[in-house]
């Protein structure tokens, strides 16, 4: 076996965590209910059977590609059970199953959440955002650089 730099091994341990998210169940999964289409589907969807154009206007914003995306997603996930009922024409409807209702309490938790600090969240956003336009921090990509200066500046 070859020796091997720091950097390299960094990047090798960097190459089989990365390998090791993009594999693991869990980390899938969380994406997945992450997705701000499927908290906002998820929570249309809290008082029962609804038709797709309800879903549809609860959903502001979502395209109806990205909206059926969403849903075939969930019932794929065995979030949502879809129901087609032929008529003229076809109605479909969707609704929780018991596992996607379990999964209610923790967005609108997270809902909650966001809600409740939103205007904190906002004046971070605007003191950082003010801080960055008037130059008092460094970009990221620059820190580095100006530590090396400072320390060298300190000795001297």
């Amino acid at each position: 076996m070859a020796t091997q730099t720091s950097a390299q091994r960094r990047r090798e341990r960097a190459l089989a965590y990365q390998e090791f998210v993009r594999t693991c169940p869990t980390s899938k999964l969380l994406d997945r209910i992450a997705d701000k289409w499927v908290t906002l589907v998820l929570d249309a969807l809290s008082d029962g059977w609804r038709r797709y154009a309800e879903v549809s206007r609860a959903v502001p914003g979502a395209s109806q590609k990205m909206l059926t995306q969403t849903l075939r997603q969930l019932e794929r996930d065995g979030l949502v059970i879809r129901q087609v009922t032929l008529s003229v024409p076809v109605r479909v409807d969707y609704r929780l199953t018991e596992l996607g209702a379990s999964l209610l309490p923790v967005v609108k938790a997270i809902k909650g959440w966001a809600d409740s600090h939103f205007e904190q969240v906002e004046a971070a956003r605007a003191s950082y955002d003010t801080a960055r336009a008037e130059n008092l921090e460094p970009p990221s990509d620059r820190r580095a650089e100006v530590r090396a200066h400072l320390v060298g500046s300190a000795v001297s």
